[in-house]
């Protein structure tokens, strides 16, 4: 059940006129009062013809008027408005529910307070089974003002317990840094000129997409001018940003001028301040050394950065981490960026869901934990590079990387979940549907591909004990998966370059539990994929196994692949190279 506070009016007349009237589709059916403030009733235009909408609001506004009538400062914007919504599964409430609800939120919101006979005036109107209106004037019967510091929050609180005492819908509370709600306004005026997306939304939109092509605020507000987006830019006498606002191309008002919309108001961390602090973040400078061990592409070196983050995600959700969970929080925000950066860049068929995961888990950028993103530099960078890299996704580098995202969004659910963040965990969880659907989608050519080159019996039953030995209490659920046989495959493949299959599957066990897992040979090959195709693993691994006694006897002194993305063939991996 939302309480959704509007914006205060001035027209009580002009409020009832649309209260009573058909509605902008003809969606009002039988509007009546179920309540009012006053203990005998009022005389209801909706069931009495002999009533009018303006008698009804001379009586509204009588305190107001006699307020107005003295001396002082006039009252102004005196209309409170307040519609209460059910969820959609809601069971249906009759009209004496509705009534006792709207009771008890113009006493949280401290409109009409119980058993205060000078409280405002104020009526709640039905006109749908799932959603009433609450009017009031604020001017209390002894002339003075309502206290409506925090209104909102009073009245968010209260419907939470009515949720609760009527078997309703519990809707998730929140923290303040949710997003603003579509007003009435834009989604009529998106309707009327034939956009998908209020302007708030395309404007969101396109703020996020630009974030990790940038490194600094000016860098992202001359990208969003060059892509066509109308910037308003404030500045202080010394030059630097002051603040922002954008506006979409054809949003114009009555006059015709462009409509800017500050940044602040279009999502609370795309404030100025709030880019600055996650844009300028300085990111340390590498070692040549380290550029060089680096795995070859940007999709491989992305999957090794959020390795990090199960880390710190992990230790932090069992108390372990930071107390403050400032670093987990950025690493989080900076989560986000990649799965956008990977959004904007993957093949065509998978953008919808992508970008879907995108929009979900931007809620979950964002809690009361004040994020330490000069410690989230690694995973930034890593989005830049998915953004500016000319490679794009080789071979099944971008499904793994998928896979590693869906594991971290899972996380960060539960991040959010041990700290109390309940629509942030939500959000999580919704983002972890799109992704699932994303990597179900691109593994399904690959999976059908590694399933057709299966190893011989005899090898697969010898990969099969590894399974066991190495996790014993999933080992009966990961043979009975359907995609046992591609995960043998590369466990075959992986063991050709070096790899010992036992420690590939304890490592990947390690980092991703499998309780919890649909298919857990699909999760283990994601994560074996990466760990085999890694061109530091892969040098170590050579070298091992030039070291073995039996390469030793066979004299083999191959060198390791230079390209870690190509996969031996079977005549490769069974057939010595006699002529050395």
């Amino acid at each position: 059940m939302i309480p959704s506070i509007k914006a205060p009016g001035h027209n009580t007349r002009g409020l009832l006129a649309y209260l009573y009237g058909p509605g902008r589709h003809d969606e009002h059916l039988d509007p009546h009062i179920v309540a009012s403030f006053s203990p005998l009733g009022l005389r209801d235009p909706g069931r009495d013809p002999q009533a009018t909408l303006t008698q009804l609001a001379r009586i509204l506004d009588e305190p107001v008027n006699l307020r107005n009538s003295g001396f002082g400062k006039k009252v102004t914007d005196h209309v409170w408005h307040c519609p209460v919504r059910a969820a959609p599964g809601d069971r249906y409430l009759s009209d004496a529910e509705w009534g006792e609800i709207a009771r008890r939120i113009v006493h949280a919101a401290g409109i009409a307070p119980d058993r205060d006979p000078h409280g405002c005036r104020w009526i709640a109107v039905r006109h749908a089974d799932d959603h009433i209106h609450i009017l009031a004037t604020t001017v209390r019967e002894d002339g003075r003002r309502p206290k409506l510091h925090n209104s909102g929050k009073r009245a968010q609180a209260e419907a939470r317990a009515i949720e609760k005492e009527l078997g309703l819908h519990q809707v998730q509370p929140g923290d303040r840094t949710g997003e603003r709600r579509r007003t009435q306004a834009e989604m009529h005026k998106a309707d009327r000129l034939g956009w998908q997306q209020t302007s708030r939304d395309w404007l969101r939109d396109r703020i996020r997409d630009a974030i990790p092509h940038t490194t600094n605020a000016e860098e992202l507000l001359a990208y969003l001018q060059a892509d066509g987006i109308e910037v308003k830019i404030r500045r202080f006498p010394s030059g630097d940003l002051q603040g922002y606002a954008v506006g979409r191309p054809g949003d114009t008002n009555a006059k015709g001028e462009q409509i800017y919309i500050p940044g602040s108001k279009i999502a609370p961390d795309l404030s100025l301040p709030k880019l600055q602090a996650r844009l300028t973040a300085g990111t340390p400078e590498e070692h040549p050394t380290a550029r060089r061990n680096r795995p070859s592409t940007s999709w491989q070196r992305t999957t090794d950065a959020l390795d990090t983050l199960y880390q710190h995600l992990t230790e932090d959700t069992a108390g372990a981490g930071d107390g403050d969970g400032a670093l987990a929080q950025a690493q989080i925000t900076a989560l986000g960026d990649i799965i956008n950066a990977t959004a904007q860049t993957a093949p065509q068929e998978l953008r919808a869901e992508l970008r879907a995961a995108t929009r979900a888990f931007a809620r979950a950028q964002r809690s009361q934990v004040r994020a330490d993103h000069q410690a989230a530099a690694d995973l930034r960078r890593a989005a830049r590079d998915i953004i500016h890299a000319g490679d794009g996704p080789d071979g099944n580098a971008l499904t793994v990387m998928i896979a590693a995202l869906v594991w971290a969004a899972i996380l960060t659910s539960r991040w959010h979940q041990a700290r109390g963040h309940a629509q942030q965990a939500q959000a999580a969880q919704q983002a972890v549907q799109h992704l699932q659907t994303a990597y179900d989608q691109a593994a399904t050519e690959q999976l059908a591909a590694l399933t057709h080159r299966r190893p011989k019996p005899e090898i697969t039953n010898t990969l099969a004990g590894d399974v066991r030995s190495a996790v014993p209490d999933h080992a009966q659920r990961i043979l009975a998966d359907p995609n046992w046989p591609a995960l043998a495959t590369v466990l075959a493949d992986a063991q050709a370059l070096g790899h010992q299959p036992r420690h590939l599957l304890q490592e990947a066990a390690a980092r991703r539990e499998l309780t919890t897992a649909r298919q857990p040979a699909k999760v283990l090959l994601g994560r074996i994929q990466h760990t085999s195709r890694n061109p530091e693993r892969n040098l170590a691994a050579e070298a091992a196994r030039r070291r073995s006694p039996a390469a030793i006897a066979l004299g083999v002194r191959t060198a390791a692949p230079t390209d870690p993305a190509v996969v031996p063939t079977a005549a490769a991996r069974t057939t010595p190279n006699r002529s050395r």
